[in-house]
């Protein structure tokens, strides 16, 4: 007996597509589920804002930072290191490295500078800040998108909206406090620095102004803990989060949950040269302008670990975590917009796209067998095939099904059965001209797949570009028009062939009355 390599193929299709299908409609503990979108079980949807202003002065202090390290390692002397606003100055006491000074500004990016005797001005261009600007929603984007990933939420969405925003979906948000931790791990600048205490004039700090501060070149930041308690700090940090390659919750020697956070090998040999300088001063570990600790250098710490303490609650400590390991914001994002959808609005949309998908697919099945007859419940069986398929493959990979996803799912219906209705109507013109059965089926679907390749082909290509340009909902409309797409091409013309080509006997005997037609019926 020959091996129908169709219907090989589609029987293993469909058993797939039961295998992997059935548990996600049953919702059983087996097998993979489909997630829901925020349109069908409710959540949290956000638009951001982003503080864009705030990146360069980062960025700017940053570049300080970076200033200040070159200096100690080649042993330049520079003083009076200082950020004006977005702009950098210090003066250098040896003509002899005004070469090497020049060399290393040259190589800061999207900066311009100025010497002039022995003072040095350096600022970012125009051009560079908008640069700056455009890489902080970037960068926004995507640690945002790493944090709600590890806070364990199910298919979050988080996409540029225009020009400066940020959309925000969390699909599962139900209870206040789950939608109070999401907010604060979104908007957690998690801006971590390690700042040298100003020894000589810590004494004063409970006293001083910020102003009497900034005379200094220091910052006065309050305790996290007792915001009474100030410290006085060297305005250009010694490190900043961007050295910081992992954080972790661990447990004291009192049980209590802090933070353990490790460096990279550059940020590592800083620390390590900054500790072993200044044996007997303290170094204040600084978060989002909060100082939590200042522990007293005892001996050069080598290695580039560090720990961050300030009485954590458990969740608190791993949320914080979390934040330190998916990296800083580069500028501070704030809620313009937030709505809660409740579940019912999502139950509700369940039931409606449930009944619309069901009633069209039962009208649809009655409608190809009245009219196709026998060829119709061949149609079908391809069409059933098809939905399972769809299914199966959004559980496998754990795609999310929205509202507009479940219209997709809908519409994919409508196009496989159109290129069942193509097939069947081109063995009908060929059985009217009186070629034998056999002869229409073959050459019915050598002249269909054209058809149907075109008209398919450039439905993906359109869904393609659905999915790379849109987002949240425009998304899962286009992944369930994709698998579909796939699905039906393989049901139709492979699958319905296979069948056809495995019950010959059947349909030859029938002749066209197999496809609707009366028996034996000719143009």
């Amino acid at each position: 007996m020959k091996l129908n390599f169709r219907l090989v193929i589609f029987s293993l299709a469909t058993i797939f597509g039961i295998v992997f299908s059935v548990p996600s409609l049953l919702q059983t503990e087996g097998g993979k589920k489909i997630n829901l979108g925020l349109d069908l079980q409710g959540g949290l949807h956000m638009l951001l804002g982003v503080k864009s202003e705030e990146a360069i002065k980062s960025k700017v202090k940053s570049i300080a930072t970076g200033i200040n390290y070159f200096a100690d390692k080649n042993d330049i002397f520079i003083e009076d290191l200082k950020i004006d606003g977005e702009e950098i100055h210090f003066l250098f006491l040896d003509s002899d490295d005004r070469e090497g000074i020049e060399r290393y500004l040259s190589k800061i990016e999207h900066t311009k500078f100025t010497i002039s005797g022995e003072s040095v001005s350096l600022e970012i261009t125009p051009e560079g800040q908008e640069i700056i600007k455009q890489q902080a929603l970037n960068q926004a984007v995507e640690t945002i998108r790493n944090r709600l990933d590890q806070f364990g939420l199910a298919e979050p969405t988080v996409a540029k909206q225009g020009e400066d925003k940020i959309l925000v979906e969390l699909p599962g948000i139900k209870t206040q406090e789950e939608e109070q931790r999401a907010r604060n791990l979104i908007a957690k600048s998690a801006q971590l620095y390690l700042m040298a205490v100003d020894e000589s004039h810590q004494a004063q700090a409970g006293i001083m102004t910020n102003a009497q501060a900034d005379n200094y070149g220091d910052l006065l930041l309050p305790d996290v803990i007792d915001e009474n308690v100030k410290y006085l700090v060297r305005s250009i940090p010694i490190l900043d989060g961007a050295r910081l390659t992992n954080a972790n919750v661990v447990f004291n020697e009192m049980q209590q949950p802090v933070i353990t956070f490790k460096l990279d090998s550059l940020g590592a040999e800083v620390f390590g040269n900054f500790t072993g300088k200044n044996v007997g001063n303290r170094l204040a570990v600084v978060l989002d302008g909060k100082v939590f600790s200042a522990p007293v250098i005892n001996e050069r710490i080598g290695g580039g670990s560090g720990q961050i303490s300030g009485n954590f609650q458990l969740q608190e400590a791993q949320d914080l975590a979390i934040a330190l390991r998916s990296g800083a914001l580069l500028a501070p994002v704030y809620i313009m917009e937030k709505r809660s959808i409740g579940p019912s609005l999502g139950a509700d949309s369940i039931q409606s796209a449930t009944v619309a998908l069901v009633s069209g697919f039962i009208l649809v099945i009655i409608f190809m067998i009245l009219y196709y007859g026998r060829a119709g419940i061949v149609s079908n069986i391809a069409l059933i095939t098809n939905l399972f398929l769809i299914l199966a493959v959004m559980s496998l990979f754990g795609a999310t099904l929205t509202l507009p996803g479940m219209a997709g799912i809908v519409l994919t219906v409508g196009m496989a059965v159109d290129a069942n209705v193509i097939i069947n109507e081109r063995i009908r013109e060929l059985l009217y001209a009186g070629k034998s059965v056999s002869k229409s089926i073959s050459e019915g679907y050598e002249r269909a797949t054209t058809a149907i390749l075109d008209a398919n082909i450039t439905t993906l290509i359109a869904a393609v570009v659905l999915y790379a340009y849109g987002n949240g909902p425009i998304k899962g409309f286009a992944i369930t028009i994709s698998i579909g797409i796939l699905a039906s091409m393989l049901t139709a013309i492979l699958g319905t062939r296979g069948i056809y080509e495995s019950i010959a006997n059947s349909v030859a005997k029938r002749g066209s009355g197999f496809f609707g037609l009366p028996k034996g019926e000719k143009k």
